[in-house]
């Protein structure tokens, strides 16, 4: 079928090539359950999983369609760790805590593929990252991160690259140094999803699309999920719209700010093209962080273009071919056959965010462009905090994630001109 998001501008290449979608129905009529999930993406597809699978009764309730938000329309790339680097973890909470949520990190990575491959849902898994510095001054910076890795958080897969094997690997020169990790790779995240709602249907899960919440209450010991035609009675609720969550609770719109970020797929560039010659995923140093792969068919998908707040840009493919031109000045008049957008849910430190916002009720999100590896670990992780066992979830609820300040009114504003104030310094 044609499908046109309501809610994310643009038709994406993963839609066209991710096979068949089911759709689900409506939730029509109350339903009781032991937990119920609010939102279709990776968080919440993966409790409904894992949930399921270990006997709970769930429902899972979607406003517009599975994997319709960040979860289908990323850059696929899985990354290392945290969003933060270890070190500066470590400078903030300690060598312990930072090696301990470095560990959570790496295994969400590894729970992502053997998740995927015990499912038998072909990724599209493509191995290796490149991350480059677009400034002389940040190339110590990764040298010393790859020593450090190796040395003081076991992790043997970064080495470090000098300008020319920089330019050999990137197949351009735009860029001074950087690391190489075999350790990673990136993925067809709307294959992801697709699989991830087969397995929680099979395990039982009762799924519904085009369901919105209207409104959340915890009371006795009970919460109830309000719908615009059915009420869900259940004993716990996870919230997991990270960035689609308007004003549906509080707490966590108070601390998870969405931002738009587009991408644009090209034709295929051909066996014989010097762009990433060993299909490695790259995102570079901006703080407008540039973000780019190629897929399984030669395709250069290309992310890097930011927007805070809620208006979208009028032409993606302008954009996004005009920063590709930077990079790779031979593909200034490459055809972009999709070009399309996302809100990502983005935190003050870009550190994820899972709190319980009221009795019985959790809220994750904020992965800040770190979410295709930890946000379906976080769902499973979820699914373990039910089960008895909050340990683990509890090592990211216990971060420190202030609000945006500003309040509801001025947080927008503010947070627009603090992010292009970081994206002139990108420029500088």
């Amino acid at each position: 079928m044609t499908y046109q998001s309501p809610i994310s501008p643009g038709r994406s290449w993963y839609e066209d090539t991710a096979g068949p979608w089911p759709e689900y129905p409506a939730l029509d009529g109350d339903r009781t359950c032991d937990v119920v999930i609010i939102g279709g993406g990776f968080t919440g597809l993966s409790a409904a999983a894992h949930l399921a699978k270990a006997g709970a009764n769930v429902v899972l309730i979607e406003a517009y369609r599975f994997g319709d938000g960040a979860s289908g329309r990323n850059g696929g790339q899985l990354g290392t760790g945290q969003r933060a680097w270890a070190e500066e973890l470590e400078a903030e909470y300690g060598f312990s805590r930072a090696k301990a949520l470095f560990d959570l990190a790496e295994e969400a990575k590894t729970h992502l593929l053997e998740f995927a491959a015990a499912n038998q849902i072909d990724i599209d898994y493509m191995p290796g990252q490149l991350s480059v510095a677009h400034k002389p001054r940040y190339v110590d910076d990764y040298k010393a991160h790859a020593e450090t890795m190796a040395s003081r958080f076991s992790y043997p897969h970064i080495s470090f690259m000098d300008a020319r094997e920089t330019a050999e690997r990137l197949g351009s020169t735009a860029y001074f140094g950087g690391t190489r990790d075999t350790g990673t790779g990136h993925i067809h995240p709307m294959k992801l999803v697709i699989g991830t709602v087969r397995v929680a249907a099979q395990a039982g899960a009762q799924l519904f699309e085009g369901t919105p919440s209207t409104g959340i209450i915890s009371h006795g010991g009970k919460v109830k999920v309000s719908t615009p035609r059915g009420t869900v009675t259940a004993q716990k609720c996870l919230i997991a719209v990270n960035a689609y969550g308007g004003t549906l609770e509080p707490v966590s719109a108070a601390h998870i700010m969405p931002i738009g970020s587009f991408i644009g797929a090209t034709v295929p560039l051909g066996a014989d093209s010097d762009v990433l010659p060993g299909g490695e995923a790259v995102d570079d140093s901006r703080f407008v962080v540039r973000y780019f792969r190629r897929s399984k068919d030669g395709r250069l998908l290309f992310g890097g273009r930011e927007v805070y707040g809620v208006n979208d840009p009028k032409d993606i493919h302008i954009h996004i071919r005009r920063q590709i031109a930077e990079l790779y000045p031979a593909l200034r008049d490459v055809e972009i056959t999709h070009g399309w957008g996302g809100y990502v849910g983005i935190t003050v430190p870009r550190k994820p965010f899972v709190r319980e916002v009221m009795p019985n009720v959790i809220s994750a999100g904020g992965y800040s462009g770190h979410g295709v590896m930890l946000s379906n670990f976080f769902g499973k992780l979820y699914a373990e905090t039910v089960a008895g066992n909050r340990d683990r979830l509890k090592l990211i609820e216990d971060l420190k994630i202030p609000p945006f300040p500003g309040g509801r009114r001025f947080r927008t504003p503010l947070l627009f001109l603090a992010l292009n104030w970081f994206a002139l310094r990108d420029r500088i």
